[in-house]
C-alpha cells in the first residue's frame, strides 16, 4: 500500500505529461495551423459512441426506478438493455468495454448498452448491491432483469458470452 501511495504522485506527473504531449498544441499543416479548425475536424471525424455513460439519476429516470415499492418497479426502456457497472482501474472492465462498444454498434437499434462508472456513482452501486466489477445487468423487454459478474477467460469468449445472452435472452424474450 505504501508503494502505491508513493507512486501516485509519479503516476499523476506522467499522466499529465503525456496529456500535454497529445499533439493538440502543435500546428497541423493540413489545417493551416489553426487549432480551432483542427478541433472541429477532430470532432467531425470522431467515431460515434454507441455505449452511453449514465448516472444514478439517468438510471432511475430511464431504466428502472428501484426506489418505488412492489409492483411499480419495472423496466422503463423500449429496447432490451445491458448496464455495465465498471471502474477505470478494473482490468476486466477495460477488456469488456470495447467488446460492449462493438456489440452496441452491431445491435444498434435492437438493444441499448449503458455504462455506470462505480467510482463516480457509488450510491447506485451500493443500492443495487454491486459487490464486484464488472457486473452486468441485463434488461429484457419482458421478464425479469438478471445480472452477471466478471468476464470469460478471453475477449473472444467474452464476446460470444454476450452475443449468446443478447440473441437468446434479450432479443428472444417473449
Amino acid at each position: 500500500m505504501k508503494k502505491l501511495l508513493l507512486s501516485l504522485p509519479v503516476f499523476l506527473f506522467l499522466a499529465l505529461s503525456l496529456e500535454a504531449c497529445n499533439g493538440n498544441s502543435a500546428a497541423n499543416p493540413k489545417t493551416g495551423g489553426d487549432p480551432k479548425v483542427e478541433g472541429v475536424k477532430n470532432k467531425e471525424n470522431a467515431e460515434k459512441k454507441y455505449v452511453k455513460e449514465i448516472t444514478r439519476a439517468d438510471f432511475l429516470a430511464g431504466i428502472m426506478d428501484y426506489t418505488q415499492q412492489g409492483e411499480n418497479v419495472k423496466y422503463l426502456g423500449d429496447k432490451p438493455a445491458i448496464v455495465d457497472f465498471w471502474a477505470s482501474w478494473c482490468g476486466p472492465c477495460r477488456i469488456a468495454g470495447p467488446i460492449l462498444e462493438e456489440l452496441a454498434k452491431e445491435y444498434d437499434g435492437k438493444i441499448v448498452v449503458y455504462k455506470v462508472n462505480t467510482q463516480n456513482e457509488q450510491q447506485i452501486a451500493a443500492e443495487l448491491g454491486i459487490q464486484s466489477i464488472p457486473t452486468f445487468i441485463f434488461f429484457p423487454l419482458n421478464g425479469k432483469p438478471f445480472a452477471s459478474s466478471g468476464i470469460a477467460r478471453t475477449p473472444e469468449e467474452t464476446k460470444k458470452m454476450f452475443k449468446d445472452i443478447i440473441d437468446k435472452q434479450l432479443l428472444n424474450s417473449k
